[in-house]
């Protein structure tokens, strides 16, 4: 796949954004990449770009990084579901995109690609969610909420500045190296003699399909377009089978029903996010495990060229990778 000949990049030392960092190393880019900490420096550094010390509100450091680029990766931001200031998390998501056009224009940098999230598209439940999807107005965490109007004011942006601007925008991103946020959810399953369940549907992404899909809207995307990165949406029943398979033993979980799960968890979940706040679990969280997700992501096929890998590989390459890592403690 064509690659940006030069790119600057944000969230480098992250999950996505490491990964298409190495990736467009990989192809040949010479990358920039923004770091705020010694840690990410060092991790932006060993994955093989150029360290550009700063975070998305300093300006000198967009600069430098910006210059004689041709395109933007936009890929850092807040994503937590149980956040407990969203303030903070709408000032580097929201604010922080804005300044990244906006610096992005003051270079004259050809296009900027946002990694936003499926979870704007905001589904009615039941749904398929689209790129044209009427928004239904409620949102499910904080987090939705933020990348929503992050990715308005990131397109408000770029339209005033003159930049072209391409939105990915993935379901849940899985794949090896990823064991924090909805991964932990798969490693409870796997960990626990009988875990908990609800039968809602599941949409996810292959990490390396996020990161075609985030080259793509580089080099095929069309300015003004938002591109949803996701494989058909499968049912949580259909999901613990193939990790059966994956993981070579049955997998009995017990099933709760919606209503009961509701009644049960939101309590709960209130209850946990005041006495362990860091605990990950809050109403948010079991409102969108509730409401399941199901999306649509043949635009980014037929206009990107992305052919997702199946659900049965990327779970066999997670499960693997879990174990390599020492993470199956019930194996």
């Amino acid at each position: 796949m064509t690659a940006p000949t030069d790119a600057f990049l944000t969230g480098g030392s992250g999950l996505v954004g490491g990964h298409l960092l190495q990736r467009l190393v990989q192809n040949g880019s010479a990358v920039k990449a923004l770091a705020r900490t010694d840690s990410a420096q060092q991790r932006v550094a060993v994955r093989g770009g150029t360290v550009v010390s700063g975070d998305v509100f300093d300006n000198a450091a967009l600069a430098a990084g910006m210059a004689g680029v041709d395109t933007v990766f936009h890929v850092a931001g807040v994503n937590t579901t149980c956040v407990r200031d969203p303030d903070a998390m709408d000032r580097v998501n929201i604010e922080g995109t804005r300044e990244i056009v906006r610096a992005a224009s003051l270079a004259g940098v050809r296009r900027v690609v946002y990694t936003s999230s499926a979870a704007v598209i905001g589904e009615r439940h039941g749904s398929v969610g689209s790129e044209t999807t009427i928004h239904s107005g409620e949102f499910l965490s904080p987090y939705a909420r933020s990348k929503y109007l992050a990715e308005i004011a990131g397109f408000a942006e770029a339209e005033r500045c003159g930049v072209d601007f391409v939105a990915v925008n993935p379901s849940s991103v899985q794949g090896p190296g990823r064991s924090m946020g909805s991964a932990e959810i798969l490693l409870k399953v796997l960990q626990a003699r009988r875990p908990v369940l609800v039968d809602a549907f599941l949409s996810i992404v292959d990490i390396e399909d996020c990161t075609d899909g985030h080259i793509a809207a580089a080099t095929r995307g069309i300015a003004g377009s938002r591109y949803i990165l996701s494989t058909p949406a499968m049912r949580m029943t259909e999901a613990v089978e193939m990790l059966s398979v994956a993981t070579g033993k049955a997998i009995d979980p017990r099933w709760l029903g919606a209503r009961t799960a509701r009644f049960v968890g939101r309590p709960v979940a209130k209850l946990m996010s005041a006495v362990r706040p860091d605990s990950g679990i809050c109403v948010a969280l079991i409102d969108t495990l509730l409401h399941g997700h199901r999306f649509d992501g043949t635009l980014a096929s037929r206009e990107l060229g992305i052919d997702y890998r199946p659900w049965t590989n990327t779970l066999e390459r997670t499960v693997a990778w879990f174990r390599s890592e020492g993470l199956l403690t019930s194996d």
